[in-house]
């Protein structure tokens, strides 16, 4: 008679958190990998054609369309995917908005199903997201961390303008290089940011996908362009005291860090350390509120900003200008 070994519940047993922890990395690579594709931005030379850019992107629509960064495309018309399947198709720009870091490309009708996009505004901090890049053709480049802040505001130098990308997502999953336009995923697949590494190398960013996002890609496919407001203050989302609850009505604001030279907000007379409180009637409590107010019907009309300066409410009232072209 034959007795089957006992099961050991020694060390080499696998099945305790770090091997869920795998499991959930490994199922999302392999849903979200086969979405990203290497590009290659070109632009016409004396020689030919010569390389102008390189990242990852995102293919969102079962017709060709993919998502990728501003900065990874920008001064280019024409390029290449390479899929991690290496199926390949040329590309064309379809537009760009280098306020958000976002860009849509168009290549022919894929043989892989879209992404699914998902809701950043759903992410906490210290959840378990994956990115995903195909960097430099290495097809299905992932590394996976938390949600290490949420909100972010990151200025960024776009020709000899300054501008600030608003309600980044912090995350310690580091970016390869060659990342820059690929996926950020949470643990059901779903695509909540695509990765940026135009603040520079060491710091694990991405753009989120919701609704100002979406709004923002809606107006890339229609008109290849972003009209946008701009106010020009770089901020970051603060909890008020019990003192300020009870005087304000409000719980959260957006601490101004900065105030850029020359900005709308600067003519107003916005200063550093100003909580916004509300913006056109509406509470501001994170960067995707305050955005939400800066599209193209804000432009050239009065706002009225409340702010609470010094322990007092204060309306302020700026004008927004719209953010010109890079150049």
């Amino acid at each position: 008679m034959s007795t089957a070994p006992a099961t050991s519940p020694g060390p080499d047993r696998d099945d305790g958190p770090l091997d869920s922890y795998s499991e959930t990395v490994i199922r999302v690579a392999s849903t979200v990998t086969p979405h990203v594709a290497a590009i290659e931005m070109t632009g016409n030379g004396r020689n030919g054609r010569f390389r102008v850019g390189a990242g990852s992107a995102v293919l969102f629509t079962e017709d060709g369309y993919l998502l990728t960064n501003a900065h990874v495309v920008a001064g280019t018309q024409k390029g290449r995917a390479v899929f991690a399947d290496g199926s390949a198709t040329d590309l064309e720009m379809v537009g760009a908005d280098p306020l958000s870091d976002l860009a849509v490309v168009r290549g022919r009708a894929p043989h892989v199903a879209p992404a699914e996009f998902g809701d950043a505004e759903s992410l906490r901090v210290g959840q378990l997201v994956i990115a995903v890049g195909n960097p430099l053709g290495l097809a299905g480049s992932v590394t996976a961390g938390v949600v290490s802040g949420l909100g972010r505001a990151i200025p960024v130098w776009a020709g000899r303008n300054r501008r600030v990308i608003e309600d980044v997502i912090q995350t310690d999953a580091a970016l390869n290089a060659g990342s820059s336009g690929g996926a950020l995923a949470d643990a059901r697949s779903r695509i909540v940011g695509i990765n940026t590494a135009v603040a520079g190398a060491g710091l694990g960013l991405a753009v989120p996908i919701n609704k100002t996002t979406r709004r923002i890609i809606a107006a890339l496919l229609a008109d290849g362009r972003v009209r946008r407001a701009y106010l020009g203050v770089i901020s970051t989302p603060i909890r008020l005291g019990p003192s300020a609850v009870i005087r304000t009505g409000q719980r959260d604001g957006l601490r101004v860090v900065e105030v850029l030279s020359g900005s709308p907000a600067e003519h107003a007379g916005l200063k550093v350390g100003d909580v916004l409180l509300r913006a056109a009637s509406r509470p501001v409590s994170n960067a995707e509120s305050l955005q939400k107010l800066l599209f193209a019907d804000a432009i050239g009309e009065p706002m009225v900003i409340v702010v609470l300066r010094d322990g007092h409410e204060l309306e302020i009232v700026a004008v927004p200008a719209e953010m010109a072209e890079p150049g």
